[in-house]
């Protein structure tokens, strides 16, 4: 039981349809159902095992055994896991981020998508991965979509059951994405305090909601037809909107920085130049540029160029979450 090591990778994913917004704050039950895209280029991968012999958790994140509170929000998850096995066992988990933390890039997404996908393991419990992904939605709402690879729709559902994932297309036609980093500083406000605010104080975000639903099936029509113009107008759309709502919250506020702007005002400008690509932002002030794959190379130059400093990271689409035991078995997604 003690030599029992599971370790699994998730990918990030970044939504083109955003989830702004909770409904239940405990259950991570959203107030719109959103799609993303899954990246290849960012990556988490944790390794658990049992502790038979301890009274509490351990949390290791890139080699740093993680404070109290930190630890408490693991084991908080865990517990989810524990309690459907019927198992009291304590859990050692050891994670490293192949993404800046707590910089608008995903990180909990990937996070919370591996230690569920090595967790599912560990326990016995080997549910399926529409399953599993409402178990890794109560530790980051956007970790739902990380059990998958390719566009994935995270159904906003009717309760904790049925709120869940799944893949819609694999993505496997000239898809791809550039990540400019303005800056991967941990953000003064979390995504999980912004969001809150916002859907409390902001008059903008009715609007948003009743919008979102539309903007979603109209990307999915895109999806369908492999119409990567369309597809790229409805991404920057709803992006936008989303930040919208924020200058609309008591204070207002944004996770833009100067650069932000003149990052986005370049792609506006590449576009505009004849080579079709369209930027989207999370929580943060770093901006994803949606390309075909074919093109991304040249807009890659184009954006390096112009921001030396920042340089753009390239990212191809990305598979579901996985053991990595897996890979060998030719399992993966």
């Amino acid at each position: 039981m003690t030599e029992k090591r599971i370790t699994a990778r998730a990918h990030t994913n970044i939504a083109l349809i955003k989830y702004w917004g909770k409904r239940d704050e405990k259950l991570f039950l959203p107030m719109n159902s959103s799609l993303s895209l899954t990246l290849d280029a960012f990556y988490t991968d944790t390794t658990t095992s049992f502790l038979p012999e301890s009274q509490e958790d351990i949390f290791i994140l890139n080699g740093v055994t993680q404070e109290k509170k930190e630890q408490e929000k693991i084991s908080a998850f865990i517990d989810l896991f524990r309690e459907a096995a019927g198992i009291s066992t304590k859990i050692k988990v050891e994670s490293t981020n192949h993404v800046p933390t707590a910089a608008g890039l995903a990180s909990s997404a990937s996070a919370f998508a591996a230690l569920g996908t090595s967790l599912n393991e560990l326990t016995g419990m080997k549910m399926d991965k529409t399953t599993l992904s409402t178990f890794v939605r109560q530790g980051s709402g956007s970790a739902t979509r990380s059990i998958f690879g390719g566009f994935v729709e995270w159904d906003m559902g009717t309760n904790s059951f049925d709120s869940c994932a799944k893949q819609i297309d694999d993505a496997s036609w000239d898809i791809a994405m550039l990540t400019i980093p303005v800056s991967t500083d941990k953000k003064k406000l979390s995504s999980r305090e912004g969001m809150k605010l916002t859907v409390e104080t902001s008059a903008f975000y009715p609007a948003w909601v009743a919008q979102a639903g539309k903007d979603l099936h109209m990307i999915k029509e895109a999806i369908a037809a492999k119409d990567f113009i369309r597809l790229g107008e409805i991404t920057e759309a709803n992006g936008m909107k989303m930040h919208g709502t924020m200058l609309g919250a008591i204070p207002p506020f944004s996770y833009w920085e100067p650069l932000t702007v003149k990052v986005l005002q370049k792609v506006t400008e590449i576009r505009g130049q004849g080579l079709p690509c369209y930027y989207t932002m999370d929580a943060g002030p770093n901006v994803k540029v949606l390309c075909r794959k074919s093109q991304a190379a040249e807009i890659k130059q184009i954006l390096d160029d112009t921001f030396p400093e920042n340089l753009s990271i390239f990212s191809g689409v990305g598979q579901g979450a996985y053991l990595l035991t897996d890979i060998e078995k030719g399992r993966n997604e």
